[in-house]
């Protein structure tokens, strides 16, 4: 891979599933040790996308049409045995609900160990010592007393850990977060997304992360993607989409969050309504927020608005924001919560 080059490249991905396309043209990119952060509303194809990375789609879903990338290997031509390889030394996956992922009836050293043994040849006592390591790693107290606890044995907290621990045991370069804390209170989401982007530091990972929550996107990524209803309508840097989001629906992402820290604003703030709900888009000529937009015109029911690059590493898929001038958009300053430290 040269220098400057992508670590991930995901290049025009369709993926459908019978009678239903879930991704369509989805096209971005990640470089060596950033974290990409793709959003939108749950089922816009942002697991999906996900899973086809990782080439670990349900049966009824196939990759339409595209190219995925890593480090300039095409993972969509590999064979599974190939594949296999490549997941897990790679690039890695940590999925929404630890508690369904781990095995109930095998203890959580064991199951870290055989992550190492199926990438590496070490033997079983040098797994179970790499185990212990990871689990400090992690910030598993007592770590070699823990590491013959079974999944049932620990909170949730400590098993998204396990987790954690389980998907940078070979050191991949790319890390999928897949809504890593979603079943996690707020105090444990904050320890859990601190523990990740410290082992993104210190292990040189790219982190792929997948979520809806817009303060979670603000305080840990780099740059964004936004995704509605199968297609990434834009992608920013952090500061700039914040500063000034240009398409209508990730105005209305952004009108719709609650801002705590607003105190003189809170309780008289009406937060924004998007109108209306995702429909499908089977059969649909034009831009599929059409029907919600509050800046619709004639031309984006006409046909589907390309992702524009703007310059700077922006890119929107709307043809009305884009002849808005900068200074007229509107302005969504980042909170104290949400900026970045």
């Amino acid at each position: 891979m040269t220098a400057g080059a992508a670590l991930l490249s995901v290049d025009k991905l369709s993926v459908a599933f019978p009678g239903h396309t879930a991704v369509h043209e989805a096209s971005f990119s990640i470089s060596p040790g950033e974290t990409l952060a793709l959003v939108g509303e749950s089922g816009c194809g942002k697991s999906v996308t996900a899973f086809s990375v990782m080439r670990l789609l349900p049966p009824n879903a196939r990759v339409a049409s595209g190219r995925i990338s890593l480090e300039g290997t095409d993972l969509l031509a590999l064979s599974e045995a190939e594949m296999r390889e490549v997941r897990g030394a790679r690039v890695s996956l940590i999925q929404q609900e630890p508690m369904t992922s781990l095995n109930p009836v095998l203890s959580i050293g064991l199951q870290i160990s055989e992550v190492i043994r199926r990438h590496e040849k070490v033997s079983r006592k040098a797994a179970r010592e790499r185990a212990v390591e990871l689990l400090d790693l992690v910030s598993i107290p007592n770590a070699r007393n823990r590491i013959d606890d079974y999944p049932h044995n620990l909170s949730g907290g400590m098993r998204q850990r396990v987790m954690i621990a389980m998907a940078v045991a070979c050191q991949p370069k790319l890390l999928i977060a897949d809504e890593p804390t979603t079943a996690l209170d707020v105090t444990t989401q904050a320890q859990v997304l601190d523990l990740l982007d410290d082992l993104r530091h210190r292990l040189g990972m790219a982190v792929l992360l997948i979520t809806h929550d817009l303060g979670v996107v603000a305080q840990w990524a780099d740059r964004i993607a936004v995704m509605y209803a199968g297609r990434i309508v834009e992608q920013a840097g952090i500061e700039p989409f914040f500063a000034s989001p240009m398409h209508p629906y990730s105005r209305g992402l952004l009108g719709a969050r609650v801002d705590v820290d607003a105190d003189e604003h809170y309780g008289s703030h009406r937060l924004t309504e998007i109108p209306g709900s995702i429909a499908s888009a089977a059969g649909q000529t034009g831009c599929s927020f059409a029907p919600r937009c509050p800046v619709v015109q004639a031309a984006c029911r006409q046909a589907v608005p390309p992702l524009t690059p703007l310059g700077e590493g922006r890119a929107v898929a709307c043809p009305v924001t884009t002849s808005v001038p900068l200074a007229n958009r509107p302005s969504f300053p980042l909170s104290g919560a949400g900026a970045r430290q």
